[in-house]
């Protein structure tokens, strides 16, 4: 299908999003030297048991959207609606059940659970006839002082293109705001094991993606950007940017003011321990977090308009409950590949009409992310062809089911 020269009234299309209709997709224009393709979804899916323990997050959610009957039935028309090789999923407690049904869709799947007394962990599932496992491992960070968070690695070769493999990584980083620290070792140590695992399988390129419960405009996401973070000069307490995210903030409406000691305390920078110096750094003589990959983020690379997207190019927001709105999930890839589309997100003003996720036609309080990758040229010349070419962007809208209104 060739794609429009304009662009289209993102609002209207948004707003179809939630009633059902369109889904958008921001496109590179596809040179020749785009050859074997691949997309790649990451979603953080609500677990049924976090989704009945924190009712009280989902005040203006009708209780019908809450039950997991209806959110399965939803995530999976989603989820093979966009018809994707690889699925990354974040907060699975129904993992056999999922099984069953992505198995008959094709999908071949793999589980890690969180360790302790959660019951919620992170799920690959891939196309058996795209793509064929190699290897994987799983790290359960409990095992480095980092929580009971969990993440998963995969190796895939393509079935029609053996010479085509990459690494997957999924994870679902620590929530708590307050703990900067856990979430930089666990990044720290996500990064470090699909570096390995690339140079294992000679330096294969890798695609991390998750809930890394970071904001756009946070010190983690500076990190896993620019590979390194002085982590001396910020707060522990604020490396993640989540506390500046709370809807009322977001929307601009007035909230009570905190007590005086919480006011105060935002005058004075905490002081790192030893401890929390190594479980960020690795050593509690380093003052300086590094990872040993170059990243970029799919969706800020491909540029889109400001209806749904920030500063950098991340979307504006991938979250939404009484307690959050904002961006905390990422689809990160490393060199020999370029990403080719990506499904674009919903405005805060389309979003705000919901008063919360999930919705109808919205299986989770997170939104999906959605990236086509593209296997770059092996040579020098072929990259440079390949980079020079993706400059352009166009909107193109994709048929889907039938045309309801907002209530």
């Amino acid at each position: 299908m060739a794609l429009p020269e304009k662009f289209i009234d993102p609002s209207k299309s948004f707003a179809a999003v939630i009633s059902g209709t369109t889904q958008v997709v921001i496109n590179w224009k596809k040179p020749s030297t785009y050859r074997e393709r691949f997309t790649v979804v990451s979603y953080n899916i609500l677990g049924e048991k976090n989704a009945s323990k924190h009712r009280h997050m989902y005040p203006n959610v009708p209780p019908i959207y809450m039950k997991w009957s209806h959110r399965k039935r939803v995530l999976c028309e989603e989820l093979f609606g966009w018809n994707p090789d690889i699925i990354c999923l974040q907060e699975v407690d129904n993992y056999y059940d999922l099984l069953s049904t992505m198995e008959k869709a094709g999908y071949l799947g793999s589980y890690k659970r969180r360790t302790g007394d959660a019951v919620d962990g992170c799920a690959i599932f891939w196309k058996a006839d795209k793509f064929r496992l190699l290897d994987e491992e799983s790290i359960e960070f409990k095992q480095y002082g980092l929580r009971d968070n969990v993440a998963q690695l995969a190796v895939f070769e393509m079935c029609k293109a053996e010479s085509r493999r990459l690494v997957v990584g999924n994870i679902h980083v620590l929530y708590n705001p307050s703990r900067g620290d856990v979430k930089l070792g666990q990044i720290r140590f996500l990064s470090s094991w699909a570096h390995r695992l690339s140079k294992k399988w000679r330096d294969v390129p890798v695609v991390l993606v998750g809930d890394f419960n970071s904001t756009p405009q946070s010190a983690i996401y500076e990190f896993l950007s620019s590979s390194e973070l002085n982590i001396m000069l910020h707060d522990r307490r604020d490396l993640s940017g989540q506390r500046s995210c709370h809807p009322a903030q977001v929307l601009g409406v007035k909230r009570e003011k905190g007590s005086s000691l919480a006011l105060m305390d935002r005058f004075f920078k905490h002081c790192w321990t030893d401890e929390e110096v190594k479980l960020a750094s690795g050593s509690p003589d380093s003052r300086v977090v590094v990872h040993p990959l170059k990243l970029n983020s799919s969706y800020a690379t491909l540029k889109a308009p400001t209806l749904t997207r920030c500063s950098n190019g991340e979307p504006v927001a991938t979250s939404y409950h009484s307690k959050f709105l904002g961006t905390v999930d990422y689809l990160w890839y490393s060199n020999g590949l370029v990403p080719t589309r990506v499904l674009d997100t919903i405005p805060i003003d389309i979003l705000q009409k919901t008063r919360g996720l999930p919705y109808k036609n919205i299986g989770s309080d997170h939104l999906a992310l959605v990236s086509e990758f593209s296997f770059t040229q092996t040579t020098k010349e072929g990259i440079k062809n390949v980079t020079n070419t993706c400059l352009e962007s166009a909107i193109a809208t994709l048929p889907s089911q039938e045309d309801e209104n907002i209530n």
